[in-house]
């Protein structure tokens, strides 16, 4: 899905820098623009080039070293995170942790708002209920948007096996890429959804396409009313939207593993 993602870039002329590491920045005009230089690991050799801006992306680690929890005996990790149980507790019963302060765990808002919600019921409430950490939908806002919910095709095979496991799929051009074909020429948009052929039950959903998050947030509610490959067939698709090309999947990647679509 990455590299679909990646593939549509490039076709938008975002230019790629591979297997590169930065090491100086430089602005010799204060009004000016960035130099950037960088060695590249593919031919053992250094470059440089300017830039309007630059974007760091390093990665998050939890702020709670001032917080002294080491006083309360509560264990961190190296990024400062907690590990938790699957009721949110830290290794001391009476303390909890939600959100992106949890080591492991999804690093969304709506997740750490759900937990809390889940954790006031439990211990002031009557309530049950443990945070489900693995069906929760989510959109990577990339230009080309990707939704996920469930497993990883990876994942999936891990777990029930190639053998067990279809990976229904379909290339296509959302209708509202037709009226600019000629930014978009070559480009396609991708959904593949992976089912458990003893159960019919689909255990993963993945698409690459304008308004992702839009339909991964329905997908998302099916997923928790026990969602199976019959299920999402016999629904009618809303014509013509991208959402419709999720139902009715015949070609799996066994079978066909182009699967571009002609027609509607």
């Amino acid at each position: 899905m990455a590299e679909r993602i990646h593939q549509y870039m490039k076709a938008g002329h975002t230019k790629f820098i591979y297997k590169s590491v930065p090491t100086k920045l430089e602005k010799p005009d204060p009004e000016g623009r960035i130099k950037v230089t960088w060695n590249s690991s593919e031919d053992n050799s250094e470059h440089t080039d300017e830039f309007d801006t630059v974007l760091f992306a390093i990665g998050r680690y939890a702020v709670t070293e001032g917080v002294q929890l080491d006083k309360a005996g509560v264990q961190c990790e190296k990024n400062g995170k907690i590990i938790v149980n699957e009721r949110e507790q830290t290794n001391v019963p009476h303390i909890f942790a939600i959100g992106d302060v949890q080591h492991g765990k999804l690093e969304l808002t709506p997740t750490a708002i759900k937990a809390g919600e889940l954790l006031a019921h439990r211990e002031f409430g009557n309530g049950q209920e443990l945070m489900d950490y693995k069906n929760v939908p989510t959109t990577v806002f990339t230009p080309l948007e990707y939704g996920s919910i469930g497993l990883t095709e990876e994942e999936a095979i891990a777990k029930y096996g190639d053998a067990n496991l279809d990976v229904y799929h379909t290339e296509f051009q959302p209708l509202e890429w037709a009226f600019n074909k000629e930014s978009h020429n070559g480009r396609q948009a991708y959904v593949k959804v992976l089912v458990v052929r003893e159960t019919d039950e689909v255990v993963g959903y993945h698409l690459c396409s304008p308004n992702a998050g839009e339909i991964t947030q329905g997908i998302g509610i099916a997923f928790h009313c026990g969602l199976t490959k019959k299920k999402l067939d016999k629904c009618v698709g809303i014509h013509p939207t991208v959402a419709e090309d999720s139902i009715g999947l015949k070609s799996t990647k066994k079978s066909n593993a182009n699967a571009s679509k002609s027609g509607c």
